[in-house]
């Protein structure tokens, strides 16, 4: 692992809508492009609640393998 961050969205939006607000605020935090959510990530998401960017969903060449994302839901002080 290169570089962690974790972002906490507190908002009554979508699901949705917090999930790209979030990996937004991270390719601003790491200085990246936002990657395009292909067909194998949005069904990766769905199933896991994570995904993995790889070059091909970047417009812009990386520096590393992959970028993953994943969400992380706390209920009652518990991680689920």
């Amino acid at each position: 692992m290169l570089r962690d961050t974790m972002i906490t969205d507190e908002t009554e939006d979508t699901r949705t809508h917090k999930v790209f607000r979030a990996l937004q605020n991270v390719c601003r935090e790491f200085d990246l492009s936002v990657p395009i959510w292909l067909d194998a990530n949005t069904e990766e998401f769905k199933k896991h609640a994570k995904t993995r960017f790889r070059s091909d969903s970047f417009l812009d060449e990386i520096p590393f393998d992959f970028l993953e994302i994943q969400i992380i839901e706390e209920d009652n002080g518990e991680i689920i």
